[in-house]
């Protein structure tokens, strides 16, 4: 399941506080709270680290079946995740991504992960999974939790996500999770796993 778009990695979020600048039409968090880790009823959120690297790459960056729906192609080395996590760094310091890892208590190394990416007024996020988690609720209930922490900024007024059409997976995570279907983008991602050609999504969203 997933893409940046939708169930698994991106979709995959110190964030800068808001300025009122914008550059390149991103922006950052007003609220100090949307940076630190978190926990859910289950689940506990927190900035990914390098030593996440081989759980990262062993559960599901690796896995053809978790990558499917995926704007990128499943790691083929510890090497690529490495430069992965280098890159969630990056963008975490210069506030345009944050991203969390989902820890399971008692599970050593992230099970997945949720990325949230300001822009303006609003935000969209992405997500993963490792498919031993599946069936759980684990991505509804972090999707909710990050939603509910990202519109709490009042800077923001928009979270949404896409989901490819056959994602059915992700479209249920969001679901789930309390957004509401929009309707559909056409043309609107690669997935290089499914087609070389831009395929359709599905738009789900909270406002307020």
């Amino acid at each position: 399941m997933g893409d940046t778009s939708g169930t698994s990695i991106f979709s995959g979020f110190a964030i800068a506080l808001h300025l009122g600048v914008f550059q390149n039409e991103r922006t950052s968090f007003a609220m100090p709270h949307i940076l630190s880790s978190f926990k859910t009823a289950r689940l506990e959120l927190r900035p990914p680290v390098p030593e996440d690297a081989p759980c990262i790459f062993d559960r599901y960056a690796q896995d053809p079946e978790v990558c499917r729906y995926m704007s990128w192609r499943p790691h083929t080395s510890i090497q690529d995740t490495h430069r992965f996590l280098e890159g969630c760094a990056r963008e975490r310091e210069t506030g345009y991504t944050l991203s969390w890892a989902i820890t399971l208590p008692g599970t050593p190394g992230p099970i997945g992960m949720i990325t949230c990416r300001p822009e303006r007024y609003k935000a969209d996020i992405g997500y993963v999974l490792a498919r031993a988690y599946w069936g759980n609720g684990y991505m509804s209930e972090a999707v909710h939790a990050v939603v509910d922490r990202t519109l709490a900024d009042p800077n923001i007024f928009r979270v949404w996500a896409v989901c490819d059409v056959d994602n059915h997976g992700s479209a249920r995570v969001l679901e789930k999770a309390g957004m509401t279907f929009e309707g559909t983008l056409h043309r609107w991602i690669m997935h290089p796993n499914v087609s070389p050609k831009p395929r359709d999504c599905h738009v789900y969203a909270r406002v307020v």
